[in-house]
């Protein structure tokens, strides 16, 4: 006698398994709205008044800001104008400039320049960072977006870090006759959530806050003195580049391969009951 195993697959299965499915996209689906948000831009702040209305003239002396806040200030035709604002890892800062110019000019060129706590320039991705306005002209607008700020890199390199960032606009190019003349400027400084795309495995100790290390020590030595020269920071506080969305996508890629572990051995275990088929048939 011939016995020949043929293997079905019940109906209660087939529906375990087509729920196990649907379950897994479901999950793909919740995981994917959290990265989708991040890469929104970040709420800005109600204006509420208190923006400031005037600029440093150095770094030490820089005039501190919050993103999505428009600070404002009054100055002359060949000052440099300082402000700093936080910027924390997994963010893509983009900083807008808008100078109010005299009726009466010559041509002259304005330019915006970005440097990070270890005052080190950074180059900026895209943006008209430098322009020149002609004679007459009422107001001239500057950009500059900057590259993903990094959790850590190498001490060679010159990758943004989380910290401080300054901001210096001043003329390049000034005829004589327009040195001394007012002006008014107006800048603002936004930011891009990234998300786990520009993560990396690796964190600072302490965000380039200029003066941080000296704070540290103080405390540690129980002085309540502090030396910290830059006291602006996220809503939320430095992060250091501990959490990104990579974590919920490798949390997820386990769920799913443990889903479908099981729902392929749900839809061919069979019956598990051999048949029997007589001879010849």
């Amino acid at each position: 006698m011939r016995v020949t195993r043929v293997t079905r697959i019940p109906k209660d299965q087939l529906m375990r398994g087509a729920r196990v499915l649907g379950s897994a996209l479901l999950m793909v689906g919740l995981a994917a709205a959290p990265a989708v948000a991040d890469a929104s831009p970040s709420a800005s702040p109600s204006d509420d008044g208190s923006a400031p209305t005037s600029a440093g003239t150095s770094f030490r002396t820089a005039t501190e800001i919050d993103q999505g806040q428009q600070a404002s200030a009054s100055g002359s035709a060949g000052d440099y104008l300082y402000w700093s604002f936080p910027a924390d890892a997994g963010q893509r800062p983009t900083v807008k400039a808008t100078v109010k110019l005299p009726d009466t000019h010559a041509s002259e060129t304005w330019q915006l320049d970005v440097y990070d706590g270890l005052r080190r320039r950074q180059a900026c991705q895209y943006g008209a960072q430098t322009r020149t306005a002609a004679s007459g002209t009422a107001s001239v607008e500057l950009a500059c977006v900057l590259r993903t700020v990094h959790a850590w890199s190498e001490q060679w390199a010159n990758d943004p870090l989380p910290g401080t960032y300054y901001l210096r606009l001043t003329t390049v190019n000034l005829a004589t006759s327009d040195l001394g003349l007012p002006v008014d400027a107006e800048v603002r400084v936004d930011s891009k959530d990234i998300g786990g795309s520009a993560a990396v495995d690796g964190s600072l100790a302490e965000p380039l806050v200029p003066g941080i290390a000296v704070e540290s020590e103080a405390t540690e030595d129980g002085s309540t003195a502090t030396a910290v020269l830059s006291s602006i920071e996220p809503d939320d506080g430095w992060s250091s580049g501990w959490w990104s969305d990579r974590w919920v996508w490798t949390a997820l890629g386990g769920v799913l391969a443990a889903l479908a572990g099981v729902g392929g051995y749900a839809l061919t275990r069979g019956s598990g009951r051999p048949r029997q088929v007589p001879p010849g048939a």
